[in-house]
């Protein structure tokens, strides 16, 4: 199960991944606008409105005079991308722009997007927590079996081992895939949010709670705006190690597992420190939504059970 997970990402990885270019000088390094830090995308889908940004771009060859502007910008839009950007980008860029314009911020536009998605997805997220209430039912078993042929590796020990552990899954009514679909689901979008972004300069110019949504915590804590960026990785951090830490099933694991937490959330706030805050504030969004998803399905669950 562990490997099909990692082949189902590595296979959505590798078809979603590649739209945005960087943009490159003559001698092939990153562009970057000196004033946020930002190393500018080539691709852009619509016109900049900041002046450094527009004048780096016409110094490197991108038409921006050829190109909408963000407010103009519609979902037929330029020419023909492929269907990643068809499907997912340029929809959600032209959301995000249309209630980023409603609403007067497009960090907000963002938030609230996060939210309908989370909302829309609610009936297989709920699936997939209550799978993960059952899984720790269900672990005292499962260790006992995995102790019981930890040193049979011959194939009839390894089938029998696979029996035993299909008749538990079928006593707790516990689905192996479930599992998988909400990660599915996330990581279109979550590539897609970072996409929209990066290609989008309506939304990267943009600013929030003294974050430049464009610019990376990295650049920002060196910033004189460093605090907000500090605030932005601890909530990235908190969120991050309490929503893993939440899906850890028994008491007895085996102790490289009860790392995986920590482990996990090392590696996503390194990569944090090189995102655009803009991602950095939708990562947040998420993992505060499955927060208070798995207190309520808990919480049902208790109510349930001493009903």
């Amino acid at each position: 199960m562990k490997k099909l997970k990692i082949i189902v990402v590595l296979l959505l990885l590798l078809i979603t991944t590649g739209c945005t270019t960087t943009l490159v000088n003559e001698d092939k390094q990153p562009v970057k606008n000196e004033e946020t830090g930002q190393n500018l995308t080539e691709n852009i889908i619509c016109q900049p409105t900041n002046k450094e940004n527009i004048k780096l771009y016409k110094e490197n060859g991108v038409k921006v005079d050829k190109l909408p502007t963000c407010d103009d910008f519609k979902i037929t839009s330029g020419k023909y991308e492929g269907l990643w950007t068809s499907i997912f980008v340029k929809p959600l860029a032209f959301i995000l722009l249309w209630l980023g314009r409603l609403v007067g911020n497009y960090a907000i536009s963002l938030i609230i997007i996060s939210i309908l998605i989370r909302v829309i997805a609610f009936p297989i997220t709920k699936k997939t927590a209550l799978q993960s209430e059952l899984m720790k039912k269900a672990q005292p078993e499962i260790e006992k079996i995995t102790k019981k042929y930890k040193d049979k590796q011959d194939q009839e020990s390894m089938m029998k081992q696979s029996q035993e552990m299909m008749m538990v899954y079928k006593k707790y009514n516990i689905s192996p895939m479930s599992g998988c679909v909400f990660a599915m689901l996330q990581l279109p979008l979550f590539i897609a949010f970072f996409e929209a972004v990066q290609r989008t300069p309506a939304i990267f110019e943009d600013k929030f709670l003294g974050l430049q949504l464009g610019t990376t915590p990295m650049v920002g804590v060196t910033s004189g705006t460093f605090i907000a960026y500090i605030i932005l990785m601890l909530l990235i951090a908190g969120t991050t190690f309490y929503s893993f830490k939440m899906n850890l099933t028994g008491n007895n694991m085996d102790p490289s597992m009860k790392m995986m937490p920590i482990m996990m959330s090392v590696i996503i706030i390194i990569t944090a420190l090189f995102m655009p805050s803009a991602l950095g504030i939708y990562w947040v969004t998420s993992n505060l939504l499955t927060i208070i998803q798995n207190i309520v399905v808990k919480r049902s669950k208790e109510v349930n059970g001493k009903a």
